[in-house]
């Protein structure tokens, strides 16, 4: 999902690294007033986490890559401005040392995987979770956090590239950057998540939630915990 350089037009990449930084903004300091010392280090881990299992990076048609991000559960477990911040700094790091997505698309990377997912994702546990704390509702929850949140992401990011032909081309119609429409571009990036990187990110947020739950429910930020 990692969109490199070339692909987005100044008119998609600019606005969105302007949309980015709006994110960064707030949840550094939402993150600042609301998270407690006790979960600093749980956000350094965070960061960690999604780093690792973003290396499982597989490519796909489109000029991008699939992969799980970690986005739900780390909004589950520290809250959706936290995962704004942890993933983000994965996702500039990967682009400036490693050029795992591009520097002119850090603000659309960002926006898809570091602010869709982890709220879509936030949102769907909390909408499904309602009051349980435990059981099969939770897991329920906590798969389509991670499936939904993943589509979310997806899907956001094949509209940036679907949408290039019809606003950047030359005086003939040749798309200047991506050169797939929405009519491809949708179906080759979602597809993928629908049927297996959804999945993993779905499975992924299940099993570290539960671990959490047997072992630092009180620190969950979904369930009340954690907060300064």
């Amino acid at each position: 999902m990692h969109i490199p350089d070339g692909y987005l037009s100044p008119q998609t990449y600019i606005p969105l690294l302007g949309a980015a930084a709006v994110f960064w903004s707030t949840a550094l300091r939402k993150v600042r007033d609301r998270l407690s010392h006790r979960h600093v280090p749980y956000l350094a881990m965070a960061a960690a986490f999604s780093f690792l299992i973003q290396m499982f990076n597989i490519p796909i048609p489109g000029g991008t890559s699939g992969h799980a991000v970690g986005g739900a559960v780390i909004a589950i477990l520290l809250g959706p401005w936290a995962a704004v911040l942890a993933i983000s700094i994965v996702l500039v790091i990967q682009a400036v040392v490693f050029g795992d997505g591009g520097i002119t698309a850090i603000g659309a990377n960002c926006f898809n995987m570091a602010t869709v997912l982890p709220f879509i994702g936030y949102g769907t546990f909390k909408a499904v979770c309602g009051t349980a704390r435990e059981g099969t509702r939770v897991a329920v929850a906590a798969f389509l956090a991670g499936y939904i949140g993943l589509f979310a992401a997806s899907l956001t990011a094949a509209v940036q590239f679907g949408i290039q032909p019809i606003i950047a081309a030359d005086a003939q119609g040749t798309p200047l950057y991506a050169p797939y429409p929405l009519s491809v571009a949708v179906p080759a990036m979602v597809f993928q998540h629908l049927i297996l990187f959804g999945v993993v990110e779905g499975m992924v947020t299940v099993l570290l939630l539960r671990y959490f739950i047997r072992n630092e429910k009180d620190l969950i930020y979904a369930f009340g915990g954690g907060q300064a």
